[in-house]
């Protein structure tokens, strides 16, 4: 499909903003790592500390970045496979939202004013203008999210009774869950956090703000994943040359996120007293429940890869998956895509872990739980924004991929990485291995009387791992980088590798509207949080003053 040059330069902006701050994210990464094993010993590095180096790190790769390249993404998915491109005005008020709100919190950051472990989670607070800047790039994803709804509805109107393409299903159900949960988070930066920030609020209901936080927090990973997921679903049958095993299976898959992705962030919230045991219980089925779409992709893609395998001459219980084309340069999207999954397998049974009340009480607030998110922000998302990122890339300049058999490691290096990395994180925290903090200055500097031998191993582990992500960062940032500057070869282009289903599937109404699931939504959502809401309001003391990391003790303002 032929783009326009409007299209091409907005998607191409959308993908190099990001990844030009996420040389920073990824060095600020390094640097947790270098300090939590207790390679130095001090509080800071080049003049930016081990905080406002945790808050950069978070805030690019885990917000920034995922932001930016879901709105591309979209863009380029909603104009392939609809084929009607994006509106000119609000793509381009769109992007210059989340330009501009993302260099006000960059700027917050950098000077060392929003150093708050990248959430929006007092009473750590942070400079007005970090806040008024990831609303601002909040904003803006949710004005491509309506041009595309428009798109979405002129569509359908004249195409009743065709399925709508299950890409477009999965782009649709990702920004309608990011709405949804960020209108919570947009009330806590605008009617909470603000007012505080800016010194007319004394203090702030530290409960009520940290319960709307976790109904956007925990919805936020599913924003992460189901990006990769339509490109498993959509692409990744095809790339291993085979067929999609079932389009409907996808359907369901999607149309089950909505439904539990975000009435479930009360699960993050089991140490606080404030809520009630009935909320918390409620909530952690409903994230069991939420294993139940991630089961049904586990199955439906290894049936789809099993086919392509057998296609390709394999044969046996396992032996299969050796034909499967891990290494090839002209489908070097797989390797990204099947290293994802294999991690994923990984994050998500860790992730069971969090959901059980009993069990969570034993990793609670240990590194135990970056452990774990690494698995799935570090996996297939990561993964997949790598390798989509040089994939279109390449084909929207018309280039060709800058060192094609480096592209094809870059996966597999960084997987190694990432376990190596992730099981040293969560063996420590089994052993109390507590996270976000620096534990150079105390746990393992010898020097301190808080050292603590036990953490050396772990922490050591986690460095290794940390280096060779790092390795396999700066190897995407020179394929990136040499892609888009090198001369140009061909016609700007979209072409998705586009899987087909293996079995001829009929239409199911119910799995092609969005109307009874949103219902279903709000009825669950409602359900959930009324209860949660209500505890935070009535159970809470006094409003909390500003704090900073550092310090345990509340901020002292000077009284005019």
């Amino acid at each position: 499909m032929n783009v326009s040059r409007y299209l091409k330069n907005i998607i191409l902006a959308e993908l190099f903003v990001p990844v030009l701050l996420l040389t920073i994210g990824i060095y600020h990464g390094l640097m947790q790592v270098i300090y939590r094993a207790g390679v130095i010993h001090q509080a800071s590095v080049a003049k930016l500390d081990y905080y406002q180096g945790l808050t950069l790190h978070g805030v690019i790769n885990a917000i920034v970045l995922t932001t930016f390249f879901a709105v591309a993404f979209g863009h380029a998915t909603i104009a392939f496979f609809l084929k009607q491109e994006p509106g000119r005005k609000a793509s381009l008020l769109s992007l210059l939202l989340m330009v501009i709100g993302t260099l006000m919190a960059a700027a917050a950051m950098l000077s060392g004013k929003a150093s708050v472990l990248y959430t929006f989670y007092p009473p750590l607070k942070a400079h007005p203008a970090f806040y008024i800047g990831t609303a601002m790039l909040i904003v803006g994803s949710w004005v491509a999210y309506w041009d595309w709804a428009v798109i979405y509805v002129r569509w359908k109107r004249g195409h009743r009774e065709e399925n709508t393409p299950l890409a477009v299903i999965g782009t649709l159900v990702n920004f309608t869950i990011w709405f949804v949960c960020t209108l919570a988070v947009a009330y806590e930066v605008l009617v909470l956090l603000v007012p505080w920030s800016l010194g007319w609020t004394a203090g702030v209901n530290v409960m009520l703000a940290r319960t709307l936080f976790w109904f956007f927090g925990h919805a936020l990973v599913y924003f992460w994943l189901l990006p990769a997921y339509i490109m498993f679903y959509t692409m990744l049958p095809k790339l291993a040359g085979g067929k999609l095993y079932s389009g409907t299976a996808g359907r369901i898959a999607f149309f089950l996120f909505l439904l539990f992705s975000i009435p479930i962030g009360v699960h993050h919230q089991f140490g606080e007293p404030s809520i009630g045991r009935g909320v918390k219980l409620t909530q952690s089925l409903l994230t069991f429940a939420v294993a139940i779409p991630s089961f049904i992709t586990a199955f439906t893609i290894a049936a789809s890869l099993e086919h392509a395998a057998w296609l390709r001459g394999g044969r046996g219980l396992y032996s299969w998956i050796w034909k499967l084309p891990f290494f090839r340069k002209d489908v070097f999207l797989f390797g990204y895509l099947i290293n994802g999954l294999i991690l994923f397998i990984f994050g998500g049974l860790t992730g069971l872990v969090n959901a059980s009340y009993s069990l969570n009480n034993t990793v609670h607030n240990t590194s135990f739980i970056p452990g774990h998110f690494h698995l799935t922000v570090a996996g297939p998302v990561f993964l997949a924004i790598l390798g989509m990122s040089i994939f279109l890339v390449s084909q929207l300049t018309g280039k060709k991929i800058y060192l094609p058999a480096i592209n094809t490691i870059i996966p597999y290096l960084w997987t190694v990485g990432v376990l190596i990395f992730s099981a040293g994180l969560m063996w420590g925290g089994l052993m109390g291995e507590p996270r976000r903090t620096n534990m150079g200055l105390t746990y393992l500097n010898p020097a301190s009387e808080q050292y603590h031998p036990y953490w050396v191993i772990s922490s050591m582990l986690g460095l290794a791992g940390g280096g060779i992500m790092f390795a396999a960062g700066f190897l995407y940032f020179i394929v990136f980088f040499g892609t888009f500057f090198r001369k140009r070869s061909a016609a700007s282009m979209i072409d998705f590798p586009v899987s087909e289903s293996l079995h001829e599937e009929k239409r199911i109404p119910l799995f092609d509207t969005f109307r009874p699931w949103l219902v279903v939504m709000g009825f669950i959502i409602f359900m959930a949080y009324l209860p949660a809401i209500s505890d935070a309001l009535n159970n809470t003391g006094k409003k909390a003053p500003p704090y900073l990391p550092t310090d345990p003790t509340p901020i002292v303002t000077k009284k005019p």
